[in-house]
């Protein structure tokens, strides 16, 4: 069957994003792997212009998976991440040592496609939330201006007795529209005054939803989502929502009350058809320490039992294959599977054949220099030095970072790399971390003088725990 077009009311962001700008957005954030963000940006353009392609032939044009090798620390997680954000895909990173073999202990990997059909139609609900801000905002003013002039925001009811109110049709009785159309509409000063913040801090009594956990939510992560689905659907709409009082600040009712107004606003069948639809067609699954569950050297036995069987589970899903979920079939045919593993004990080839055929595309990420360390250290938009900056001028300390400090932290970063466990960029943070230390400590009561991070600094923090190699292991 043929796949249905892109709703009108979304606009494809890889449209006005090359290969070329994907990379070079990606290197705003992340110093170097070239060659892992030029396969990323061809895999996210591919989409794109698949889906510009005749109905009969895109059904046949499949993903091209990556399987992204490296060690830990040097930007595999974050290169997806990055792109999921960058073309607003649907992404969720998952562990490939959280699924079991079926008839273990533990989550079938099916659980991972429902909770990236999750994430998707949560996205598509804030975006649809965004669109009728304004209107629910205005309804969400008008019940606290009522609440404010009336004491109440509550319509009367005309129901005779509590069986009327449960197993009455839906829109009998007085409605809320119906029920404050008869009670005077408040005075608009009272609107302005809202509008200007004069009650922000005024404490009101509302009539919000309750948001109790569903009895259904305990079948989640446990194998039998299906019946609690199923159930779901059989008693969800039995009872009417309950509603309980609260006390709280106009500030914090007004914007509970925009939500609730929000979701009255929008359709909830179409958000949950297009989250399903961008799920299906944009999202990503980043599996990752898959190198886990691969057969090391052809081990069979003890703990490693259900190694392969959790890849016989990943092959269907990969390769595609239809998930039941609460919001109906999904279909993973179309979905970009990523892999990631640091492959030190093991090597891809230890994966089954048929899981290996269904990564064609092979990245391997090379370790970080010093000269790395160094780049990260300055030239990301989020690099971890601005980072500490911008914490430490809140209470208003100035820190500046000499350039013979940070080529300092960045030499003790791969010294200690070396000496210990390689934990790639990770350990920049550990390193900075403690050199700042006593500064984030004390920051209340420093003057406000500017402080500088030179190398003398540095070794002054640093020099007898890097040099002493046991106690590295441990702080460092």
């Amino acid at each position: 069957m043929a796949e249905q077009s892109l709703p009108k009311t979304h606009t494809d962001p890889m449209a006005s994003l090359t290969p070329r700008q994907i990379v070079e957005e990606l290197d705003r954030y992340i110093v170097g792997q070239n060659e892992a963000k030029r396969a990323m940006a061809v895999a996210l353009r591919n989409r794109y212009r698949r889906a510009k392609l005749p109905a009969e032939l895109r059904d046949e044009v499949m993903p091209k998976n990556i399987l992204m090798i490296g060690p830990t620390g040097v930007g595999k997680t974050e290169i997806a991440r990055r792109l999921s954000r960058l073309v607003k895909a649907p992404f969720l990173k998952v562990e490939a040592t959280k699924f079991t073999e079926v008839g273990y202990v533990g989550r079938d990997v099916d659980s991972m496609v429902r909770d990236l059909v999750e994430t998707s139609v949560r996205m598509v609900r804030q975006e649809r939330t965004a669109e009728v801000e304004r209107p629910a905002r205005a309804a969400a003013e008008e019940r606290v201006a009522r609440i404010l002039t009336s004491g109440s925001d509550r319509p009367k009811s005309n129901f005779r007795n509590p069986f009327e109110m449960l197993f009455s049709p839906q829109g009998s009785g007085t409605s809320a529209d119906e029920g404050r159309s008869k009670e005077e509409t408040p005075p608009e000063d009272i609107k302005a005054r809202l509008r200007r913040g004069e009650f922000d801090d005024v404490v009101i009594e509302v009539d919000v939803l309750e948001r109790t956990p569903s009895m259904f939510d305990m079948f989640n992560g446990s194998g039998m989502e299906e019946l609690g689905i199923n159930m779901q659907e059989m008693f969800g709409n039995f009872f009417p929502p309950r509603r309980r009082r609260q006390k709280m600040t106009v500030r914090e009712a007004l914007e509970a009350l925009t939500q609730e107004e929000a979701q009255k606003l929008i359709d909830v069948d179409e958000a949950n058809a297009e989250g399903v639809y961008r799920a299906e067609q944009n999202g990503i699954l980043f599996l990752d320490e898959i190198d886990k569950i691969a057969e090391r050297n052809g081990s069979y036995g003890g703990p490693d039992v259900s190694r392969e069987g959790v890849q016989r589970d990943l092959l269907p899903i990969v390769e595609g294959s239809t998930v039941m979920t609460k919001y109906g079939p999904v279909r993973t045919d179309h979905m970009l599977f990523i892999g990631a593993g640091a492959f030190q004990t093991a090597k891809p080839s230890d994966l089954i054949p048929e899981l290996q055929g269904r990564f064609p595309i092979r990245v391997e990420l090379s370790p970080l220099t010093r000269d790395d360390f160094l780049r990260i250290l300055t030239e990301p938009a989020n690099a971890l030095t601005k980072q500490y900056q911008a914490l430490l001028q809140v209470d208003g300390v100035h820190v500046e970072f000499a350039g013979d400090g940070l080529e300092e932290i960045a030499s003790l970063a791969e010294v200690v790399n070396q000496q210990t466990e390689d934990i790639g960029a990770r350990r920049l943070q550990t390193l900075v971390e403690k050199v700042l230390e006593d500064l984030s400590f004390a920051a209340p009561e420093v003057t406000s003088e500017p402080i500088v991070i030179n190398r003398d600094y540095v070794r002054e923090k640093l020099h007898d725990i890097v040099g002493n190699q046991d106690l590295s292991r441990y702080i460092l």
